[in-house]
């Protein structure tokens, strides 16, 4: 049982080694698409991704790691997966088959035209994702497809397709194991590239984290010191002042003001850490 297990794990791992050329390929689309998308949120338009299973919970993962690591409100980026918030924690695996579904959820939600809809289905046809697609260009929001098969049928719904190949599963249609590693990467890729873009990443730092904790407070305190060049004392001090809003703090470190006048340059700046950063208020 031993060198049959190692034998699966090899063989898994060598299929899982495989994904990174796989991703290297389509990256200029994510970069391309990173754009797109950060130019609607950038004119107050939000983000809905829509899955089912596995994709759906990747999506559900993905949104809700943004708030905290880039200060953005939740409602920005929203994810929905067939069968709800059930499904997250239960497999509703019918709940994918309703085409119309997806058409709800998002309605529910309240989008709007010119809001951004990811559809992710690593099999490139899963209904719920299929039938949000078409609703959703209809609607007048710009939609991407991201599936994990060329050609997938979903492509063709959406204004965007970024298909990643990842080929047979070790585990014949598991798509949880290659494909869903390989749709974790590249919505982590997506997401980051997107913040990037709005100007929520200064020199590799999150800039507008959410310190809510002892730790991330720490490292609020050393995001300051390190971008702007004060003290710890200082540092610590101006976080305080501004209800420890990094953004804030950093705006107020570099260019000496106070933390209205902080308030009202990153409010010109459209929430951009680093365009605040870079242009003097005065």
């Amino acid at each position: 049982m031993t060198d049959e297990s190692l034998d699966l794990l090899v063989r898994m791992h060598a299929e899982e080694s495989s994904l990174a050329p796989r991703i290297a390929a389509v990256l200029p689309d994510v970069a391309r698409i990173a754009g797109a998308i950060a130019t609607r949120m950038l004119s107050g338009r939000r983000w809905f991704s829509i899955g089912a299973g596995t994709s759906g919970r990747l999506c559900v993962l993905d949104a809700a790691e943004l708030p905290p690591t880039f200060g953005t409100d939740p409602r920005d980026v929203v994810a929905l997966i067939a069968g709800g918030p059930a499904a997250l924690l239960e497999a509703l695996e019918g709940a994918e088959d309703d085409r119309d579904a997806a058409e709800r959820d998002l309605r529910a939600a309240g989008i709007e035209a010119g809001d951004v809809v990811l559809g992710v289905a690593a099999s490139g046809a899963t209904p719920y994702v299929a039938g949000g697609l078409r609703f959703a260009r209809a609607f007048g929001a710009f939609t991407v497809a991201f599936s994990c098969r060329r050609d997938a049928a979903i492509s063709a719904l959406a204004e965007c397709a970024l298909e990643v190949d990842t080929g047979p599963e070790v585990l014949s249609g598991s798509t949880r194991l290659k494909a869903g590693s390989a749709q974790k990467q590249v919505l982590n890729m997506l997401s980051t590239a997107v913040m990037n873009a709005r100007g929520l990443i200064v020199r590799g730092e999150m800039a507008a984290m959410r310190p809510t904790n002892a730790k991330l407070r720490d490292r609020a305190e050393r995001i300051v010191r390190d971008l702007t060049g004060v003290d710890p004392a200082t540092a610590r001090t101006l976080l305080e002042r501004s209800g420890w809003h990094l953004p804030t703090s950093l705006v107020c470190a570099r260019h000496r003001v106070s933390v209205e006048q902080a308030r009202s340059h990153l409010a010109r700046h459209r929430g951009s850490v680093r365009a605040a950063l870079e242009q003097d208020p005065r």
